[in-house]
């Protein structure tokens, strides 16, 4: 059980430290808002640190009403990077009918998804802050190396300890026979 989850764990995370950036704008109206843009803004992360950038129009309420708003938005990233819960359905039908050229195909697709993140982020911090020439406010935000370990262990020993672990792991061997159960459904 420990094994599944740390190396999908360490995965992310040295994919998250080590970024990619690529500062070219294709749209030439984004390009001039984001000429002089840090490459942190473009690429949503700071090469070699645990971090994500949140945004905010500065409007009325003012500077520091939208940089709480980017702060809150940014943390929000790092904690759907370090967890997030992901429940989603996909429901597939195709129906064909006919022969040759008198053949008709039926298709419907559904789709349903839902992401939920509870995290405690210790030691996430404002590290820069960019306004574009529209007014928007971008905040880069990072954590310390040592909250990310803490928090991936934490997630480790709590699935590896507790019981919601093989809850978990029997609603995933369920979810195949409610797909199963709608096709058979369907195709009565």
């Amino acid at each position: 059980m420990i094994k599944n989850l740390v190396l999908p764990l360490l995965l992310v995370w040295s994919m998250m430290l080590t970024g990619c950036g690529n500062k070219h704008i294709d749209n030439k109206v984004l390009e001039n808002e984001f000429k002089n843009a840090p490459e942190w803004v473009l690429t949503g992360h700071e090469k070699g640190l645990f971090s994500a950038v949140g945004s905010a129009k500065i409007g009325k309420p003012g500077i520091q009403f939208a940089k709480t708003a980017a702060l809150a938005q940014g943390r929000d990233e790092l904690a759907r990077q370090l967890s997030v819960k992901i429940e989603s359905l996909v429901n597939n039908f195709v129906l064909q009918t006919g022969l040759e050229k008198d053949q008709l195909v039926d298709q419907l697709g559904k789709q349903v998804s839902r992401q939920v993140t509870q995290e405690t982020l210790n030691g996430s911090r404002q590290k820069d802050v960019w306004i574009s020439p529209s007014s928007e406010l971008y905040v880069l935000v990072y954590m310390e190396t040592h909250g990310v370990k803490q928090s991936i262990r934490n997630q480790v020993v709590s699935s590896y300890k507790k019981e919601d672990a093989k809850w978990q792991a029997f609603q995933a061997k369920n979810a195949g026979k409610e797909l199963d159960k709608e096709i058979e459904k369907t195709f009565k």
